[in-house]
C-alpha cells in the first residue's frame, strides 16, 4: 500500500505563471533523461505508473505537480541533456529551471537523479548550483545499483561523495529491486516537514 494514499496529479506548467500556487512544501525531482526519475519518483511514492515512464527518454518536457498530501507536493522537473529537441526547447527548460528555483519559496529540498554507471555529468552539475545558489539541499539518488557488482557500486558512492565534498547526500538507488527505497522515502519526508525560509 502506498505511504501517500492522497497522492494525485496537480497539473503541468510550461511557463512560471502557470506553476500551482507557492504554499505549503515541496520536493522537486531533477535527473538527466535516461537516469530512471519516473521509475524512481513511482517506488518512493509506491505507485505503479504514478509518474509515466517512457522507453523514449526526455519525454517529461513540462514541470509536473503532483500532490502527496494536504499542502506538500512533489514536482517532476523536465529531463534534460538526452532528449532530441531544437536548441530553442533547452534554453526554454534552462530559463524555466532558473525560474522556477529562485521564485518558489515553498521548495524545500531537490531529489537528483544520476544513473550510478554514467556519474555526475554538466546538467547534474548545473542542478546542483541551481540549488546551492537558493540554498537548497540536496540528495543524490544513484540509480540502476543493480546494474553493478557490489565493489563497484561502493567505489562510485564514493568518487561522487568525494567529488562533492560532502556538500550534499547521496545512496545507492534500485527501482528494480527496490534497494533504498526507504531511505529515499524518509529523506522525501525530511524534506517535506523542514521549516521554509523566513
Amino acid at each position: 500500500m502506498s505511504q501517500y494514499p492522497e497522492a494525485h496529479f496537480i497539473k503541468s506548467a510550461n511557463a512560471p505563471e502557470q506553476f500551482v500556487p507557492d504554499i505549503g512544501a515541496e520536493v522537486a525531482f531533477a535527473g538527466r533523461s535516461n537516469a530512471g526519475k519516473s521509475s524512481a519518483i513511482n517506488v518512493i511514492v509506491n505507485r505503479r505508473q504514478f509518474a509515466r515512464t517512457s522507453k523514449t527518454p526526455g519525454r517529461t518536457r513540462l514541470v509536473n505537480f503532483f500532490g502527496l498530501r494536504d499542502e506538500q507536493r512533489l514536482v517532476d522537473l523536465p529531463g534534460y541533456g538526452f532528449a532530441k529537441v531544437a536548441d530553442k526547447m533547452r534554453h526554454h527548460w534552462a530559463d524555466l529551471m532558473a525560474d522556477y528555483f529562485e521564485m518558489r519559496q515553498s521548495l524545500r529540498g531537490m531529489f537528483l537523479i544520476v544513473d550510478i554507471r554514467r556519474q555526475l555529468t554538466d546538467f547534474d552539475r548545473q542542478m546542483l548550483s541551481f540549488a546551492d545558489t537558493v540554498g537548497l539541499p540536496a540528495h543524490i539518488l544513484l540509480t540502476k545499483t543493480d546494474k553493478l557488482k557490489r565493489g563497484q557500486a561502493a567505489k562510485a558512492l564514493l568518487e561522487v561523495r568525494r567529488d562533492l565534498d560532502d556538500a550534499v547526500t547521496v545512496q545507492h538507488f534500485s527501482a528494480l529491486s527496490r534497494l533504498g527505497e526507504e531511505e529515499a522515502r524518509a529523506k522525501l519526508e525530511d524534506f517535506l516537514n523542514s521549516p521554509g525560509a523566513a
